[in-house]
């Protein structure tokens, strides 16, 4: 049995600190004690992407990621991308209706946040680089890609200038 210690980060833009083994995947503490539930168990081994959350602004698999490897960290749920849930990618979803079983959807959109940051005109070409591995049991590949495309225009719309 691995020793428990407490690691400390920001999690959603507050003070979050946890008492575990720090190779506790950072899904179980979101989930379990912070009671975020949007991020979800898919795969368990980071292939599916359905736990995708952000941890420095990267997008990382938290059911493969330790807590440990949070510590000092800023860590970013789909609860935390938008405080009222108006996030262009999430209402670009919504416009799209990019979800059917919507199981999927938070890793997704978490990875497309991170796509439109590095890509601000995403091609088709790197939404396909930078999302795949995000898996959808519903196919809905399509939507989703147009539902990226929407919120980067719309994030380069309002993109200060100068």
């Amino acid at each position: 049995m691995t020793a428990t210690t407490t690691t400390r980060f920001t999690l959603n833009g507050e003070a979050f600190g946890v008492t575990v083994a720090p190779d506790t995947p950072l899904l179980w503490v979101i989930r379990d004690v912070a009671n975020l539930t949007g991020t979800k168990f898919g795969c368990g081994i980071g292939l599916c992407g359905a736990c995708t959350v952000h941890v420095n602004r990267r997008a990382v698999r938290s059911c493969i990621t330790p807590v440990g490897a949070a510590a000092g960290a800023q860590v970013v749920t789909i609860e935390g991308l938008s405080v009222d849930g108006r996030h262009p990618l999430q209402r670009a979803w919504v416009q799209t209706q990019a979800p059917q079983c919507g199981y999927c959807q938070s890793g997704q959109i978490m990875q497309a946040a991170v796509l439109i940051r590095r890509f601000p005109q995403p091609t088709d070409e790197d939404i396909d680089s930078v999302m795949n591995g995000n898996l959808c049991r519903c196919m809905a590949y399509r939507r989703i890609r147009q539902a990226i495309k929407i919120a980067a225009a719309e994030v380069l719309e309002t993109a200060p200038r100068g």
